[in-house]
């Protein structure tokens, strides 16, 4: 496996993600992209940058507050990735083909569930949650992650999703433990300024199905986000 990672704080980066890497009982290669003065405007131009240089059967892209608490997580989760056919892409947390966030991942400072529908076995996905997702390296060299959508922190995953299931290609969601610093509902603008552009090339689609809720293809987003906001309130 390869590791790619892009950070912009290198104390969470050593106290989540490398602190548990050095415990797996496998090897691995590490390819850290150091984002700390800016350079690169989005994940997606800095994970592609990072995984030129990668070498493993599989590129695991991964938060920098990503912990693995299992020492054998790369070991299981390559013979997981083994028994998978015809595999794009695979993640740790999303929606199954019933519309369900599910995942058995923890998240948050004190890790909570994030979601209370578990799953024993991989299951086809809907979509992805960017937190950590993996991608063959023979398909990531013909299908990278769009730079020019999705050219903010957000939504890269889903857009690779639905891309990569056009080119015929399953996506999955894998049953694994691991914990994500994050709360997990970090949304700024870039989500909502991006959110137009997989409307408009997934038009036909009806739906953008994200892990923070679904998004109509043809009803502009401003309008429903204010009714989504309504109905929280």
């Amino acid at each position: 496996m390869s590791i790619i990672c892009v950070y912009n704080n290198e104390d969470i980066l050593e106290e989540y993600l490398i602190k548990s890497l050095n415990y797996q009982s496998e090897e691995y290669e590490l390819i850290l992209v150091d984002n700390r003065l800016g350079q690169f405007t989005s994940a997606s131009s800095a994970l592609n940058h990072g995984a030129e240089e990668a070498n493993g059967d599989y590129f695991v892209f991964a938060h920098q507050d990503i912990y693995l608490p299992d020492k054998d997580w790369i070991k299981n989760t390559c013979k997981t990735l083994e028994n998978l056919n015809n595999t794009g892409v695979v993640g740790v947390a999303g929606k199954t083909i019933d519309s369900i966030v599910r995942g058995n991942i923890k998240q948050g400072l004190d890790p909570v569930d994030v979601s209370p529908f578990k799953i024993s076995t991989p299951e086809e996905a809907l979509t992805l949650d960017e937190c950590l997702f993996i991608i063959p390296k023979e398909v990531f060299r013909k299908h990278e992650l769009n730079e020019d959508i999705c050219d903010d922190w957000h939504l890269y995953c889903v857009e690779y999703v639905y891309r990569i299931k056009e080119e015929g290609y399953c996506a999955y969601l894998i049953p694994t433990n691991l914990e994500h610093r994050s709360k997990g509902a970090s949304m700024s603008e870039g989500y909502y300024t991006t959110l137009p552009k997989l409307q408009k090339k997934y038009f036909k689609k009806g739906l953008i199905r994200t892990c923070m809720g679904d998004w109509f293809t043809f009803i502009p987003i401003t309008i429903q986000r204010r009714v989504k906001r309504f109905k929280i309130y």
